[in-house]
Formats: structure tokens, C-alpha cells, sequence
């Protein structure tokens, strides 16, 4: 039986730029259909948040094997739920954020909604940064995302976005 051609279509867009970013990167497809538990979307994880090109010595190994992270930065790992939509508001029943927050902590990782709108890019939200519905459910309208959503290259860490209103002083 498909599933989603579209939504399946965008989750392996968001993996191929996740591990041209240097990602190590998976995929779960049919997550939370094909087994019991909850999983999320893509797993990605780097050893560091600096981009390949910069602040690095790659050819530099330490004793361990891994490679000298001279930026001092702690590794990076995303467990995502993502949802895409033509323009109308995406929606995640209260079951599916508690999911994806509960197997992030388990597993390490940062929870992150990534929401993709016809003709926009990705954006992410943790959980906490969601509307909650009077039924408790979680919604994110194409504004919303536009306006407040952590872009791609944010994410990754290779820029902060600013916005309006944001100001070098207090």
C-alpha cells in the first residue's frame, strides 16, 4: 500500500541535504507503521558543528582515530519529525511530539519538527517552540515557519538568522 509520495519525496530531500552538509544520515520510511515504536522521520548526526571547509584540520587524526575538532563544539545529533504541506497549516497529534521527544532523549539527540511548505525551504522548530491546539496538538502555519522557523543553514550551523525587531543592543 503507498504511503505518501510527496511526504516520502521530501523526507529523502531533506536526507540528501543533510549528508551533502556532511550529515551522517538516515532515513526511517513508513516511521511508526512498521514497527511498534514510535521512531522519528531522519536520524543525523556530525561529530561537530563546524562546517568541513572551516575552522578544521582534516588530514589532523587524534589518538582515538576521529579527527582533531580544533572549534572546541560538541557533536550534533537531530532526531526529526517532518511534515510537509501544499499551504495549509501542518498538524502532529500530541502522540507523535511526545514520541519524537521521548526517543531523542533517549537516543541523545535534538528534537527538531521540520516543516516544508510548497515553494519554501525547510524549517525547524523544537517542540516546545510549537502552537499547541486546545486539544492539544501542535500546529504550524506557513507564516509561522516563515517568520520563525530555523532555516536549513541555521541548523546546521553554518549562519544565525536574523530577524526584525532582533538588535545588537539592549
Amino acid at each position: 500500500m503507498p504511503g505518501n509520495p510527496k511526504g516520502d519525496r521530501r523526507e529523502r530531500e531533506l536526507v540528501n541535504e543533510l549528508d551533502e552538509a556532511g550529515f551522517a544520515v538516515m532515513r526511517a520510511p513508513a516511521s511508526g507503521s512498521a514497527t511498534d515504536r514510535e521512531l522519528p522521520d531522519v536520524l543525523a548526526g556530525r561529530a561537530d558543528r563546524l562546517p568541513r571547509s572551516e575552522g578544521r584540520d582534516e588530514g589532523k587524526a587524534t589518538e582515538d582515530g576521529g579527527n582533531d575538532d580544533t572549534g572546541g563544539s560538541e557533536p550534533l545529533f537531530y532526531a526529526i519529525e517532518a511534515k510537509s504541506s501544499s499551504g495549509d497549516p501542518i498538524y502532529l497529534t500530541g502522540e507523535e511530539v511526545e514520541a519524537l521527544v521521548y526517543f531523542a532523549r533517549n537516543f541523545g539527540a535534538k528534537p527538531r519538527i521540520g516543516v516544508r511548505f510548497d515553494r519554501e525551504p525547510w524549517y525547524f522548530f523544537h517542540p516546545a517552540d510549537l502552537y499547541v491546539t486546545d486539544g492539544g496538538n501542535y500546529r504550524v502555519k506557513r507564516e509561522t515557519a516563515v517568520g520563525q522557523g530555523v532555516d536549513f543553514a541555521e541548523l546546521i550551523g553554518r549562519s544565525t538568522q536574523a530577524r526584525l525587531g532582533d538588535s545588537g543592543t539592549s
